[in-house]
């Protein structure tokens, strides 16, 4: 979710930085005390997580790409994944015109028509991204009001490029090969009203990716892991959970990277033992 994170102006150190440029700073300080580490070399591997197990007293990580890797402890910081629309059309557009991802696929709607769909600070934000790039950008939220800060309700007004819809219910996307409109309803006067865009990002919510570990961990009623705080532990001995994806209330950066520190001394205390 880093990666996706449009601009970034509450992490301490930076007053504006990408998620992109955020997350190659981490890479590249990891992958520098990799290097002074007296020979333990710290690897980063590009796969999905598709199950942890645990067996006896090490844990069993199996990947998409049918790798295995054997702990002691793991840390569980997979964040969360973008919630879908759930509308006709989303799937047969997805990647057509259809986009979960601003910073990713943006650039490609250059001086076109495109809606956002959501009305908080990452609809707002990716809109604010968008306005560089577009030519003309809805935002379209469910209810009465958008729940965007201030700030960033008034970052949108300045761009002259954005038009605010409220009481609307997405009901399809609609297109040929690629996307070429979206039909809403006006959840006042319940009508049909068809918007003709050429790009549509949906920016409503995320939902925890932790099916990987369902048979280690309490959830909650949202899929989060339930954890003790003051050491980020679930409820099986080595296994940690930090960021998005734990029951925490606060959903920021600054704060999963430091239940991320926390987890990792944890974690460290753990295998001493």
């Amino acid at each position: 979710m880093l990666k996706k994170a449009v601009m970034i102006e509450n992490y301490p150190g930076f007053e504006e930085i990408s998620g992109m440029e955020l997350i190659q700073k981490f890479e590249k300080q990891l992958r520098r005390a990799s290097a002074r580490s007296d020979g333990h070399k710290i690897d980063i591997e590009r796969d999905e997580v598709t199950k942890v197990e645990k067996i006896e007293e090490h844990f069993l990580v199996i990947t998409k790409n049918k790798n295995r890797f054997e702990s002691k402890a793991i840390i569980v910081a997979s964040g969360a994944d973008p919630r879908p629309l759930k509308v006709l059309g989303e799937k047969e557009f997805l990647g057509k015109g259809l986009s979960y991802c601003p910073l990713c696929d943006g650039p490609l709607f250059s001086d076109k028509t495109v809606a956002v769909i959501g009305g908080g600070n990452s609809a707002f934000e990716a809109a604010i991204f968008l306005s560089k790039i577009a030519k003309k950008i809805y935002i379209l939220e469910a209810s009465e009001k958008v729940r965007a800060d201030a700030e960033n309700q008034e970052r949108v007004k300045k761009t002259g490029k954005v038009e605010i819809i409220t009481n609307t219910q997405v009901q399809k996307i609609q297109g040929k090969q690629f996307v070429n409109s979206l039909i809403y309803e006006d959840r006042k006067t319940k009508r049909e009203i068809k918007l003709p865009v050429e790009g549509i990002f949906v920016e409503i919510g995320s939902q925890p990716a932790t099916s990987f570990v369902k048979d280690l961990v309490d959830f909650n009623e949202r899929d989060e892991i339930a954890v003790e705080f003051e050491t980020c532990q679930t409820k099986t001995p080595g296994l940690f959970a930090a960021g998005d994806c734990n029951i925490g209330k606060f959903k920021q950066i600054v704060t999963a990277a430091s239940e991320g520190a926390k987890a990792a001394l944890a974690a460290y205390g753990y295998i001493e033992k």
